[in-house]
């Protein structure tokens, strides 16, 4: 068996890694969804676009009315 010294209390074992990890697992999650929405706005798009329709774009109604 392992001694143990008497004096030095006991620290837990240290999560840095798996926290980095959990991070990163996050950070990349967070990045594919913003992925696959701007993926999906250009999808449609080009699909208004290949239908022959000229007013594809979206209109910004934030400066309208001031």
């Amino acid at each position: 068996m392992s001694e143990q010294k008497s004096g030095t209390p006991q620290r837990p074992p240290e999560n840095r890694a798996a926290l980095i990890g959990l991070a990163v697992i996050v950070l990349l999650v967070a990045g594919g969804l913003f992925l696959v929405h701007v993926l999906n706005a250009a999808s449609q798009m080009q699909d208004c676009v290949m239908s022959g329709r000229t007013n594809c774009a979206p209109v910004d109604t934030s400066t309208l009315g001031k």
